[in-house]
């Protein structure tokens, strides 16, 4: 079963912090996406990260509907079958869930892991993402050490963030934070450290002056040197043990130098939205330009079945996706690491 067990999650987290790489997390919206990821892993025989974020999981759920936790279900779903077909092992996530979507999106899928767990089977993801930033350090660590309670009962990381990743995404804006909140300081690392580490299992997103989307070259400053800093108080008050797996937001577009040096202080998790998105759609739009008069009913015409047809475009952007992936299970160190088979 390729979709990893509570026990191989923490075991790929653990061996990649140790050996020194990290998986691409990619947010799904469709079958077309999540078919893409899993070729791009299983071609790259690289384990990786399946994510769903709030207003992923709202499109998925259909436009009528517009239930973020029902979608996300559904995507959790169509992925565990989808991925018994692939040689890798696959990790389920949810995205940035602010406070004020706790009680509709995060709740209500730890309650579903909860009913799947009560039948005997694995919890339907095996993480999730609070990302509780905005708040005061005082209580994003309350509202985190609530959730990762509920969570370590059930086998389910909680990631948690401490800073702000600026720029935009999903509809949440945060281009107007002070560019302070953008680098998390060595305090803040340690108390987080020593607020969840007695409760469970927890991923944490330090900011480095990450930005959510793709910028010209000059306009982010990336400082992955923040994340060593943060590492090392750490581990000089409680041992090389107590080094926290990272994951590096808003990595679409870094350059692979930055991506490389958060890997080795400690990044086991890097999410790809942007870029993946773009790969989507590019081979797509070209479809459509390429095909136009086939396309579209144009002066009369009746067009072409097989170039209108979803499945003829949609497949690309399937490809698209598949190729962007492959090349970020290189940049992360990840390909031809996967653990199926081996725990």
């Amino acid at each position: 079963m390729p979709i990893a067990t509570p026990e191989q999650y923490i075991n790929m987290l653990e061996t990649a912090k140790k050996e020194g790489y990290a998986y691409p997390a990619v947010n799904v919206t469709t079958i077309e996406v999540v078919n893409g990821a899993l070729r791009a892993f299983s071609e790259a025989k690289s384990d990786g990260i399946i994510q769903v974020s709030i207003g992923g999981g709202k499109f998925a759920s259909g436009t009528s509907i517009g239930n973020s936790a029902l979608g996300a279900i559904v995507l959790a779903e169509a992925t565990r079958r989808l991925a018994e077909k692939h040689n890798v092992l696959v990790a389920l996530h949810t995205d940035h869930c602010q406070p004020e979507h706790v009680d509709t999106f995060l709740r209500p899928l730890i309650a579903e892991s909860r009913r799947r767990v009560e039948r005997g089977e694995a919890p339907l993801f095996n993480s999730h993402m609070l990302d509780a930033s905005t708040l005061p350090m005082a209580e994003n660590l309350k509202l985190s050490r609530e959730l990762l309670k509920e969570c370590a009962e059930l086998g389910i990381v909680l990631e948690i963030e401490i800073g702000v990743v600026g720029g935009e995404e999903d509809g949440v804006d945060n281009s107007g934070h002070p560019a302070d909140k953008l680098y998390t300081s060595p305090e803040d690392m340690l108390m987080t450290y020593e607020a969840l580490a007695p409760l469970g299992k927890f991923m944490l997103a330090a900011t480095f002056g990450n930005v959510h989307g793709v910028y010209k070259p000059g306009h982010v400053k990336l400082k992955p040197s923040i994340l060593r800093d943060g590492q090392e108080a750490v581990v000089a008050k409680h041992g090389e043990a107590a080094r926290m797996p990272l994951v590096f937001h808003g990595g679409s577009g870094s350059e692979l130098s930055d991506i490389r040096e958060a890997v080795s202080y400690g990044v086991v998790k890097m999410n790809i939205d942007t870029d993946t998105q773009y790969a989507f759609t590019r081979p797509i739009v070209s479809h459509m330009c390429e095909h136009i008069n086939g396309v579209l009913k144009i002066d009369g015409e009746v067009g072409n079945k097989k170039d209108y047809d979803p499945r003829s475009y949609l497949a690309k952007g399937e490809k698209g996706v598949a190729a962007r992936l492959q090349e970020a299970a290189d940049n992360l160190m990840s390909a031809g690491k996967t653990l199926f088979g081996k725990i």
